[in-house]
């Protein structure tokens, strides 16, 4: 298990390359207690959206925005999370849990996430500052190039936002920016095991490839901002609220509510997926 800090070196390292990994950021018996749940609780299920890439392949993934007293939400809320995530985001105003969702990535039909920043998305939120928002990836099994891990190009969140418009029926960055950012910068494959975290910022480019091997590749990505980053087209309010600090051994030790009690997001409500005229 991991402390509940960051060194100043990965402070430093995540303000200049855009993300960080930490290695055995949960256990395998937390990892092995959320999948079975992720995979057997219905909710999951029944309020998955599903996007198509550009081929027509599906992303599917669950997005809530009140992080509860479920097993996501004490991982969400857990002290070795937030710690770390207040190193990182630019304000000394507490940190505020944005959304979380829940990747599912399918053998052989998971489609792909094309290129993009979060912000990207976030945009149309009318957030303020992509310096106060992050997002933390932790790995629910592992995750390479056969199954689609996610790609990152070093340093790119120094670009500040770029445009996007759509692929598919999702987000996507400006394509020239993107190809000449990988003439610029390193190309990195993020091939992590389960229970791994990816911290990284919400202007750096990434996406994923297909799931084209036989695995599964799922994951949980928890987005945080700083409670001094105003948002004036968010309709939910956990944005606006500081998290209830939970202790690590909640995961394993707490009573946990269902997933089903979760606030979870339609497609329909989600400015970042309505065209606005301008991309």
């Amino acid at each position: 298990m991991t402390t509940n800090h960051f060194t100043p070196n990965q402070v430093e390292q995540y303000h200049k390359e855009g993300y960080i990994i930490i290695k055995n950021f949960c256990s395998k018996e937390e990892i092995e207690k959320m999948y079975g749940i992720a995979i057997h609780d219905d909710a999951m299920s029944k309020n998955a959206l599903d996007l198509n890439d550009q081929t027509g392949k599906k992303t599917k993934l669950s997005l809530w925005f009140t992080p509860g007293n479920d097993i996501f939400g004490y991982l969400t809320r857990s002290e070795r999370m937030v710690n770390r995530v207040a190193q990182l985001l630019d304000s000394v105003s507490p940190v505020c849990h944005f959304h979380s969702k829940l990747m599912q990535k399918e053998p052989k039909v998971g489609g792909a996430w094309e290129w993009h920043q979060d912000y990207g998305y976030w945009y149309k939120n009318q957030f303020m500052f992509p310096d106060q928002l992050l997002s933390v990836m932790v790995a629910l099994t592992p995750a390479n190039k056969q199954n689609g891990c996610i790609q990152v190009i070093k340093g790119s969140h120094k670009l500040g936002r770029v445009n996007h418009g759509f692929a598919g029926e999702q987000v996507g960055a400006d394509m020239t920016m993107v190809e000449n950012a990988l003439k610029t910068m390193e190309l990195v494959y993020v091939e992590i095991e389960a229970g791994d975290a990816l911290f990284f910022h919400s202007n750096i480019l990434h996406r994923s490839a297909a799931n084209e091997s036989d695995k599964a590749r799922w994951s949980i990505i928890s987005c945080y901002s700083a409670q001094s980053n105003l948002a004036y087209n968010e309709t939910s309010t956990a944005w606006q609220q500081p998290i209830q600090v939970v202790p690590d051994k909640a995961i394993m030790e707490w009573e946990l509510e269902s997933l089903g009690n979760a606030d979870f997001l339609k497609k329909e409500n989600d400015p970042a997926l309505k065209k606005t005229g301008w991309e």
